[in-house]
């Protein structure tokens, strides 16, 4: 993942989320005969072949443990150039790929999980630290007998990926409905604080963007033909189909800087508008106020007339005031001026 720009730097970082207990789930999916859940010590004497497939999920911050299922299934330690960059390494009989899932935080700002794939020979291991809901969902599907047991390792790989692209658009399905929110508060004249929202909207949907633009190279090079050409038709096809929703995915992650800059102007829009009328009642009340200090003029100047010599002539004055001001009020809301 690139790392954080200055922008990144004000924005407060939810709690870390802390490992799960490490644990192995091995399932064998037979398409001859269902499928059955495995333990560790059945990984190395399984067979597999080409109706049958064994996934192994590793769980947790146990370097022995996963070197352990690695020995099991005769797979080699991969060696990725950064932490959390995503990349593709082919080891000839087997192939490792490693992505970012993304998952909501708090304050509406997204996280990532490392999730590391190996597949070869009718076997794939996944490896991440911390629980990916997507493989959850996977473990706990109901599957026909026939279902995944005649998948290939890179087959069954690409049904992994496919589930880590989708997070990405769950985080935007929900990006889209927290600026929708916002967008109704923003019509409602008594909330005037969108603007600090609005920047850390930004400031996600550029952090989401830079998470998922690197595996553009990691989508890349699966859809190419040189990419396991051994494999077939089929692993091409899925891998292909892969980049096309990677693309899609793109797409949407780009347009979520444009929803924020769309509430933008709507929010720049509603507080000219509330400017606007601000001025037109500032405007009117001045205009009243105008026109009732040129009648005190008037009354304050020197002549003689009858009707300052009256006892109640001052209060006749502002009577009068009040009355020239009630009419002028009426007739600015019938004119609409306020």
């Amino acid at each position: 993942m690139p790392a954080r720009d200055e922008a990144d730097d004000e924005e407060r970082r939810p709690e870390p989320v802390p490992a799960a207990p490490p644990e192995a789930f091995a399932q064998l999916y037979d398409a001859r005969g269902g499928h059955r859940r495995l333990a560790l010590e059945e990984l190395a004497t399984t067979h597999v072949d080409d109706e049958r497939i064994l996934w192994v999920d590793v769980q947790g911050d146990d370097d022995a443990l996963l070197e352990r299922v690695r020995t099991a299934l005769g797979m080699p330690a991969p060696t990725f150039a950064g932490v959390t960059q995503p990349a593709v390494v082919d080891l000839g009989e087997t192939f490792a790929v490693r992505v970012v899932a993304v998952r909501a935080a708090d304050g509406h700002g997204f996280e990532g999980d490392v999730l590391d794939v190996q597949g070869g020979t009718n076997r794939v291991l996944t490896y991440h630290r911390v629980a990916v809901p997507f493989l959850d969902a996977l473990r706990e599907r109901d599957h026909a007998p026939s279902e995944l047991g005649v998948l290939s390792a890179e087959s069954f790989a690409a049904v992994v990926l496919d589930g880590h692209l989708t997070t990405y658009f769950d985080a935007v399905a929900g990006f889209e409905a927290t600026v929708e929110r916002l967008e109704l508060e923003i019509f409602d004249d008594r909330h005037l604080g969108s603007l600090p929202e609005l920047r850390t909207l930004r400031r996600n949907a550029s952090r989401l963007r830079r998470m998922l633009s690197p595996h553009r190279a990691v989508y890349g090079v699966l859809s190419r033909p040189d990419f396991r050409p051994r494999e077939g038709r089929d692993a091409d096809r899925h891998f292909g189909a892969l980049d096309v929703r990677f693309e899609r995915a793109m797409d949407m992650v780009e347009n979520c800087r444009d929803l924020v800059m769309g509430s933008f102007e709507l929010f720049s829009n509603q507080t000219a508008l509330r400017m606007n009328a601000s001025m037109k009642v500032l405007t009117f009340a001045t205009v009243v106020l105008g026109i009732l200090a040129v009648c005190s003029g008037l009354l304050g100047m020197n002549f003689q007339a009858g009707f300052f010599e009256a006892a109640d002539g001052f209060w006749y004055a502002v009577g009068g005031l009040v009355l020239i001001a009630l009419v002028a009020l009426l007739v600015g809301r019938w004119r609409r001026w306020y």
